[in-house]
């Protein structure tokens, strides 16, 4: 064999010096190599000169190794050409090259050499309190979540996501593996709910709620500035706008299904206060309705969520049909001797105002206020969850009655009754059908589509003096309703408007009353707004998982524990399709044992979990209407 000294792509010369890591001197080494060229091979030549080694001793001669010629460089010109990065990288390959075969056994000793090298290369691993913390493994856990969750709401703009990896990533965890395929709910892919207040502890964890089971959200922000921008996934629309301008409302609305109001004034101010937690919900729910009474005309019909309009008392020939008459309870000889009189009208003044006034001085007397219906073809107000009344009043409270049976046979008519109280200035009262109660015990519930009569009745009993106001001036017999218009309130079977209140628990003293009457002047608007609505009033809100305690489920203002910001935001996207929820108020908080001699009700409450829907036997106990 010909045999030529050459010298490697990755040395000067013939001979390489190799030498350990940082741990020995640059002027100690461990040995010599020597590279002999062929035609087919290299032969690697290696003396070693450690002389502590005993081994080494005893093979104190040179030894060879054959390395085949294709794990160098091919050619003299890309020799030339390679760095000197690759350089020590190929010099490192030839020496630890394990597959190479050795001439004899004496070529093995390098190799064993240079192992042991490796051995006290390798960093040690070490385990600290951190790597085992359970705050810093929580961190990471989030972390990685957060990675995924990412990726997992870019989904519903895919065009953001402009790398193939990324995508590829999505396919594998969403299509292949299909983690998230358990909280999808059947028919979300067609509902866009609005989330107002979405940047808040509750409407931030609402929104990734409603994204897991795949809704479409929208979210109503006030500023779409950057920080408020990353706080909500990629895949949400956000609208700018603010809930006390009607105007800006308009396109928030369009396109959405349901919306769930988690905003909530970020001061005590009144004027902060009236602005979000009253006019916001005011406006929102008649944005709402416009928006749906537009697609209804648009299809050429009528929206499902709006009122029925019985009468508007805008004219004098608005009054037509009405008729004022007197009577009492008592019919005898002693109710004449204290006989002192009554007198009612029924007018539209100059003013343009229609008004039902009068006094009633005897005893057990009454005047009332009837009409018969006159309801449009092919409606009747079976498909109407109640009546609502536009009136403005003195305080008085009134009766009002609906006679139901038989059009043909007015003998065989029942009547009902349901009471209402009315406030100094104008109000909207909100009578619903099933508070109505039969004037008989005996006679059956009331049936809304035989009604065919109705009466607004006034007598002087059960009248209460108006709060903050004393003195003679109150006569408590004479009375003054002013109407505006009545209307039926549409059914349905699920929530339109969920609105998140509160308790009053957890808020400070000197703020509370304030608080509270701003939100119950939402609720109210939200009641009379003809949507489904459902009010939930949460405890104090905490900071902490979700679906770890048993829930309660109360009305009455009577709970005195917290509840978590998570468990909040899963009652909100449950009642979004449960039966049982729509036109429902409740308190809400965390189960607990109360004090002794304070056992106000039996404790029933459910543990929360993505399975059972834990919403509908907890609701189905609950009054409607509240």
């Amino acid at each position: 064999m010909n045999a030529t000294t050459t010298s490697p792509s990755f040395s000067n010369s013939n001979t390489y010096h190799y030498q350990t890591n940082h741990k020995r001197p640059t002027n100690s080494f461990l040995g010599t190599l020597t590279f002999t060229n062929s035609s087919s091979y290299y032969y690697i030549t290696s003396r070693c000169t450690n002389t502590n080694r005993a081994q080494n001793n005893r093979h104190n001669q040179n030894n060879f190794l054959l390395v085949p010629k294709a794990t160098a460089s091919q050619t003299g010109k890309d020799n030339k050409n390679k760095n000197k990065k690759n350089k020590t990288k190929s010099n490192k390959k030839l020496v630890q090259d394990e597959n190479a075969v050795p001439a004899n056994e004496n070529e093995t000793e390098p190799i064993k050499l240079e192992q042991q090298q490796q051995q006290q290369q390798q960093p040690s691993v070490s385990i600290s309190l951190d790597d085992v913390n359970p705050v810093g493994l929580g961190r990471k856990s989030r972390q990685l979540f957060d990675e995924v969750w990412r990726k997992f709401s870019g989904l519903g703009q895919i065009s953001r996501t402009t790398r193939a990896d990324d995508r590829d990533a999505l396919d594998a965890l969403l299509i292949r593996e299909g983690p998230m395929c358990e909280f999808a709910i059947p028919g979300a892919q067609n509902t866009t709910v609005l989330v107002v207040g979405a940047t808040s502890r509750i409407g931030r964890i609402v929104v990734r709620k409603l994204m897991l089971r795949g809704y479409t959200v929208k979210a109503l922000v006030r500023k779409a500035e950057e920080e408020v921008v990353n706080m909500l996934p990629r895949s949400v629309e956000i609208v700018t706008g603010d809930v006390g301008d009607p105007y800006a409302l308009n396109a928030a609305v369009e396109g959405c299904s349901k919306i769930i109001y988690c905003a909530t004034a970020r001061s005590a101010i009144t004027g902060d206060l009236v602005r979000v937690d009253y006019k916001g919900v005011c406006n929102l729910t008649k944005a709402f309705q416009d928006y749906n009474n537009k697609l209804a005309q648009l299809r050429a019909g009528k929206s499902s969520k709006s009122k029925l309009l019985l009468a508007k008392f805008k004219s004098a020939d608005s009054l037509k049909g009405w008729e004022v008459r007197q009577g009492t309870y008592f019919q005898d000889v002693i109710a004449s001797k204290y006989d002192g009189g009554m007198d009612a009208k029924f007018e539209y003044t100059e003013t343009g105002n229609a008004v039902f006034s009068g006094y009633v001085f005897t005893r057990g007397g009454y005047v009332e206020l009837s009409t018969k219906l006159s309801l449009p073809l092919g409606r009747t107000l079976d498909r109407y969850e109640g009546l609502i009344l536009s009136v403005g009043g003195n305080g008085r409270s009134y009766i009002l009655i609906l006679e139901a049976g038989p059009t043909a046979d007015t003998t065989q008519s029942k009547l009902y009754f349901s009471r209402f109280n009315t406030k100094a200035g104008f109000c909207r009262v909100r009578v619903p059908f099933s508070s109505f109660r039969p004037v008989k015990p005996d006679d059956p519930p009331l049936d809304p589509f035989l009604v065919h009569t109705m009466t607004i009745r006034f007598e002087p009993r059960r009248q209460r003096p108006n709060e903050g106001t004393t003195g003679p001036k109150q006569d408590l017999r004479s009375f003054e309703l002013i109407f505006e218009y009545i209307k039926a309130l549409p059914t349905g079977q699920e929530t339109d408007f969920i609105l998140v209140s509160c308790t009053g628990l957890g808020i400070e003293p000197t703020r509370r009353e304030q608080v509270l009457k701003a939100k119950r002047a939402g609720e109210d608007s939200l009641r009379r707004s003809g949507l489904g609505y459902t009010i939930i009033r949460p405890g104090p809100l905490k900071e902490e998982p979700g679906g770890q305690r048993a829930l309660i489920f109360d009305q009455g203002n009577r709970i005195s524990q917290g509840i978590s910001c998570a468990d909040v935001a899963d009652i909100c996207v449950k009642a979004l399709h449960d039966s049982t929820a729509r036109n429902k108020s409740f308190d809400v908080c965390y189960e607990y044992v109360a004090e002794q001699g304070r056992e106000l009700y039996e404790l029933v409450a459910h543990l929360p979990d993505k399975a059972n829907n834990y919403l509908t036997p907890a609701l189905s106990v609950l009054e409607k209407n509240t």
